[in-house]
């Protein structure tokens, strides 16, 4: 039998479809960068939509995006206020002394996990938040010092704080770049004096809340008042990001309509 193809061989060829481009490295990186404006809140910048309670709530997570955020530290720190004598020596029996405290979120992130599961909702959320949960977790029993729960909070905070301080100290602002990318106009915003000084605000303003947390909250870590780092933990966290969201989503979205009606006339 030849191997020479026939006609209808070419034929089917021809139609065959063409395999997928690879996407490059730098399509990659503008799709991360993209993504962690979204996640952030900023995606319905996107399509102007106008502040309020609802779009706001949406860009947090929704009400199951709130509950799964702040839950699991509240039921910590009421867990830990009652079943903790403070004349009590944790040092002396740490699992014994802290399980309930700890094993009361750790559960509730199971239970967070499960919900999305069952509902055929993404886990994604839940899972990161179960992930940190369990190493806070260990971190506590390990130690034996129920303040380390809050260790992966304040190393987190101290690692975005001090990644987006350097970037604008080289001119490249995070908040920038993620945004820039989100909004079709990749790196083009840093030849915009408007769009850049705006964006590099914006970063400094993030880099004060999460610099702002480190600073009132590493005093009590280090101290082990473990009831006040956690009631600050709390206020500093939701109440203090959903402003500086809507103050970014305001100067982002109208530096951007500002440049747009610039470019019409």
């Amino acid at each position: 039998m030849s191997d020479t193809p026939g006609p209808d061989d070419r034929q089917d060829e021809a139609h065959a479809p063409s395999p997928e481009p690879t996407p490059t490295a730098s399509a990659l990186f503008a799709e991360s960068m993209a993504g962690a404006a979204r996640r952030a809140g900023f995606g319905a910048a996107t399509e102007g939509e106008a502040i309020s309670g609802q779009a706001l709530l949406a860009a947090m997570g929704g009400i199951r995006g709130l509950i799964e955020a702040v839950l699991p530290g509240l039921v910590f720190l009421v867990t830990y206020t009652l079943t903790i004598d403070p004349s009590t020596d944790v040092t002396r029996d740490p699992i014994g002394t802290l399980l309930p405290s700890l094993v009361a979120p750790l559960v509730l992130g199971v239970i967070f996990v499960a919900l999305r599961a069952i509902t055929k909702q993404t886990t994604t959320p839940a899972l990161g938040g179960l992930v940190g949960t369990a190493i806070s977790v260990a971190l506590a029993l390990f130690t034996g010092k129920p303040s380390d729960f809050f260790l992966v909070g304040l190393w987190t905070n101290a690692g975005y704080g001090a990644a987006l301080l350097v970037s604008v100290l080289v001119r490249w602002p995070l908040i920038g770049v993620a945004v820039g990318f989100l909004m079709g106009d990749g790196v083009a915003w840093r030849l915009d004096a408007s769009k850049r000084r705006v964006l590099t605000v914006l970063t400094l303003c993030w880099t004060g809340l999460f610099l702002g947390r480190l600073a009132v909250q590493l005093p009590l870590y280090l101290a082990n008042n473990v009831e006040l780092l956690a009631t600050m933990k709390l206020l500093m966290g939701i109440p203090l990001y959903a402003p500086l969201l809507v103050v970014s989503w305001l100067m982002v979205r109208s530096v951007y309509r500002t440049a747009d009606a610039a470019e019409s006339l």
